[in-house]
């Protein structure tokens, strides 16, 4: 005899808050890391910026 199994009792879980709350954190530390990039870009340009303009006198 087959089993009818409903489909909501089917599935293996729910994305529910659990799911939510790892999809933000990884949000999160994507901005985090991209905001660093971005810094440390400023900072190499500048410091390329200034040994490229030497004072002539």
């Amino acid at each position: 005899m087959i089993k009818i199994i409903p489909e909501d009792k089917a599935r293996q879980g729910r994305w529910g808050r659990h799911g939510l709350r790892i999809l933000i954190a990884a949000l999160l530390l994507a901005f985090v890391a991209w905001g660093g990039a971005e810094i440390y870009g400023e900072l190499i340009k500048k410091d390329t910026t200034q040994q490229g303009n030497a004072p002539s006198e």
